[in-house]
């Protein structure tokens, strides 16, 4: 009689411990239940309040074009900074071509005062009779606008060498305006290429689990990092 009064009383409470274990998963999958729909409540929040901001992508041909006009690439790519140097750079180039410009065709004026040249003349293209090597005639060397001009006197060889030397800056200085021009084109595509690509700041990093490792021949678990780029 007491065996079967103690197999009684297991039975009773087996069946009250199975109860409450069944009682506690039912709460644990109900709270996970109500974490998962508070996430997915915030996440549809999230979705629906977020604003995004139209990006702005320029056309690599438009800013190839507009680039033709000194700054215009610029302006199209919105790089406002970059006018200062784009003007500076080629303002400079053209003053140091017209400053040498200048200079050269005061030189070339002295050196010719030493030659026949008129067209009617014989003689034309010849030196004038008289004029030895040693003599010398006055010229004026210009700087910008005319003013604080140098005043000197040449010899037909000294005011030879002056039309050369201005010459070769003046062609220097037109080379150098020319590959200014030629970058600030170049540079008004690359700017409008590199603004084509999405770098936002949403730049996430996760860990996932990874069975397969470089160095192992067989499954081996391990961790990776995951870089997102959005």
């Amino acid at each position: 009689m007491k065996n079967w009064f103690w197999l009684i009383v297991v039975v009773l409470f087996s069946q009250e411990a199975i109860a409450q274990k069944t009682q506690k998963d039912s709460v644990r999958r109900g709270e996970v239940q109500v974490i998962t729909a508070d996430s997915t409540v915030i996440s549809a929040v999230d979705s629906l309040t977020g604003k995004k901001e139209k990006k702005f992508f320029p056309v690599p041909k438009t800013a190839t074009r507009l680039a033709l006009i000194p700054g215009g690439g610029q302006i199209y790519n919105r790089d406002y900074w970059k006018l200062p140097i784009v003007y500076i750079a080629f303002g400079g180039g053209l003053y140091a071509y017209y400053l040498n410009s200048l200079k050269y065709h005061d030189y070339l004026d002295t050196y010719r005062s030493f030659y026949d040249m008129d067209p009617k003349s014989p003689n034309y293209g010849d030196p004038i009779p008289g004029y030895t090597p040693d003599l010398e005639k006055p010229i004026r060397v210009r700087n910008l606008l005319n003013t604080n001009s140098v005043y000197t006197e040449v010899t037909r060889d000294q005011a030879a060498r002056g039309k050369n030397y201005w010459r070769r800056n003046r062609g220097f200085a037109l080379i150098v305006s020319g590959l200014i021009y030629t970058l600030s084109i170049i540079e008004a595509n690359v700017a409008a290429h590199l603004k084509t690509f999405d770098l936002s700041e949403d730049l996430t990093l996760r860990v996932e689990p990874k069975l397969n490792q470089p160095a192992m021949l067989t499954p081996t678990p391990g961790l990776r990092l995951v870089f997102n780029l959005k």
